[in-house]
């Protein structure tokens, strides 16, 4: 008898387990269900650990994407070419990236709106240990850069500015910004292109610039978003708020300084604390507004010579 007792009590135990991990089961989908339902209304942003995202992350940060219905969600990259790729296919509906990069995708079919541009600038900083000061002394190095970016444009314009033949400068694509710095500290490298904060700290180990894009006054850092995405309605209204808290927070920046930043800089570009005051203190952020025609056209016919030299 007490067998008998010992093996009922057992089944019902085994049945209230079944039923509870059925149930289980169900809440962990309805669970799924309902963040894939949040993250699909959300306005996604394809963002890098560079400090021209400086205002999404402080705009985030002190909740001033709060007004955006669906909200906003930064999804983080290490690589402009990543950013591509998630916009391409639709996990994200904007991006940070460059005015280069930002026309050639649109060359392959993909349409963007270009709401801002941004402050960031690329150097070209050699490795000391190479011992070049001079672009001439570029021949026969080797450069990291990205294809159809500002860093392959402006290698362009760096070799023909000092008249060096093409074959005699090897580009290599290097897209992940941290692997080129550490390429850089580990002598893997001849050059190599950098924006900020990744050029402080290049800068920080003694390694000379001989390239700077401010030099061009052009303005090449870009926030777009896919344009049949923000012709929806809904897309449209997040876009509009999502502006105005962009701009909150480049006037905040400007108010306050870097360094009253300092410790959503440190997280979100992987730059220790103490190397912020080391940045460059007087870069200043605009409200967000289109590119200037003068840099589309520039970009356009780089775009074309390469197509033509194919």
């Amino acid at each position: 008898m007490k067998q008998l007792l010992t093996i009922i009590v057992c089944l019902l135990l085994f049945a209230a387990c079944g039923q509870s991990y059925e149930e289980t089961k169900r809440q962990t989908r309805q669970q799924r269900r309902e963040a894939a339902q949040k993250d699909s209304a959300a306005l996604k942003i394809a963002v890098m650990p560079t400090l021209d995202c400086l205002p999404l992350y402080v705009a985030q940060y002190y909740e001033l994407f709060d007004t955006v219905h669906g909200g906003v969600r930064l999804k983080y990259f290490h690589a402009y070419m990543d950013c591509d790729t998630a916009l391409a296919r639709g996990r994200v509906e904007g991006m940070m990236t460059d005015l280069v990069r930002a026309m050639h995708l649109e060359k392959k079919g993909t349409k963007l709106r270009y709401v801002a541009t941004t402050n960031a600038y690329w150097q070209l900083i050699s490795n000391r240990n190479a011992r070049i000061h001079q672009l001439k002394q570029l021949d026969d190095k080797m450069i990291a850069m990205t294809r159809f970016s500002v860093s392959d444009m402006m290698t362009d314009k760096a070799i023909d500015s000092v008249k060096l033949k093409d074959d005699r400068v090897f580009k290599v694509q290097i897209n992940d910004v941290f692997v080129r710095l550490q390429m850089l500290q580990n002598n893997e490298m001849d050059a190599l292109w950098m924006t900020e904060p990744q050029a402080t700290q290049a800068r920080l180990m003694k390694n000379p610039v001989v390239f700077d894009t401010r030099d061009l006054k052009m303005q090449l850092g870009l926030l777009a978003f896919h344009e049949k995405e923000m012709r929806h309605p809904e897309r449209g209204k997040q876009l509009s708020l999502f502006v105005k808290a962009y701009n909150q927070a480049c006037d905040s920046i400007n108010k306050n300084g870097l360094r009253r930043y300092r410790d959503i800089i440190s997280q979100r570009c992987g730059l220790k604390a103490e190397l912020v005051d080391s940045l460059p203190q007087n870069i200043k952020y605009v409200h967000a507004k289109g590119p200037q025609q003068k840099d589309i056209e520039i970009v356009e016919q780089w775009l074309k010579s390469k197509q033509a030299s194919k």
